[in-house]
């Protein structure tokens, strides 16, 4: 089955992103990253619903108003916040809980979180995980 785009217009959704957001973590299972915290990248991109399917052929403009939009702000704000909660052995426990904190708001209807600890190893960029979810 073919994987539906974050911005699609059959689907009236668009596509809102979070790039390459940089925080100190506690996070891994060795006793070293237990003692001091590491960096890590984060990237999130969501499909937004505007419309339920079907009901437009093309999507409004709308009001130039937050109250209609999901606020990226509030995203990056939770994003800390999560990260900031304390040890988490896993990369993908981190991602899994980005992931629900952001389908809590009916109006996404998938998201993608891609974390990644980046002073892991010398030779490479970084290494993490990806994930993928959606709200039923």
């Amino acid at each position: 089955m073919e994987q539906p785009r974050f911005a699609d217009a059959a689907r009236a959704t668009r596509h809102m992103f979070i790039r390459d957001l940089v925080l100190s973590a506690s996070i891994g299972v060795y006793a070293h990253e237990h003692e001091a915290r590491q960096r890590i990248r984060i990237n999130l991109d969501l499909a937004i619903q505007e419309e339920p399917p079907g009901k437009l052929s093309r999507p409004s403009v709308g009001r130039d108003d937050l109250a209609r939009v999901v606020d990226y702000e509030s995203i990056v704000i939770r994003t800390r916040e999560i990260v900031n909660q304390g040890h988490v052995q896993l990369v993908e426990t981190l991602a899994e809980r980005l992931a629900e904190a952001c389908l809590t708001d009916s109006r996404v209807a998938q998201v993608r979180v891609r974390v990644e600890k980046l002073d892991v190893f010398a030779d490479a960029a970084s290494a993490g995980v990806e994930i993928e979810r959606r709200n039923c």
